[in-house]
């Protein structure tokens, strides 16, 4: 089993900073893209950021410059720093990844966390 675990959610004001963090846990014989979704109340689920594995990462147009992905292989967690929030980066931010069990080597098999709920209000 696999799973991923979010964290770092939270309330925010407008102009404030929040980092979330993406822990993979189970029996993991390789992860290839992890990424930060998120989706906000009646909207589609949209990317965020994608970080291959080589370490590019790639970024929505409406948070470049303000959120800056990072990854610890060793680790196997994902980080999301994000600054200057707005009001319309409020949403539940889910972390997803490509990953390969020893269950099924050669199979990349897609996984999602629970989600965490970012709040930006004055």
């Amino acid at each position: 089993q696999v799973q991923l675990v979010e964290s770092g959610g939270g309330f925010v004001q407008p102009g404030g900073s929040l980092r979330l963090s993406c822990a993979a846990s189970g029996s993991i014989l390789s992860t290839d893209v992890m990424a930060w979704y998120r989706q906000a109340p009646g909207k589609e689920r949209e990317l965020v950021a994608g970080s291959m594995s080589s370490g590019i990462t790639n970024y929505a147009d409406s948070v470049k410059g303000r959120f800056a992905a990072s990854r610890d292989n060793a680790k196997r967690t994902l980080y999301l720093q994000m600054n200057n929030l707005k009001p319309e980066d409020a949403a539940v931010y889910y972390c997803n990844a490509r990953i390969m069990t020893m269950q099924s080597p050669r199979v990349w098999s897609n996984y999602w966390g629970q989600g965490t709920q970012v709040t930006v209000s004055s």
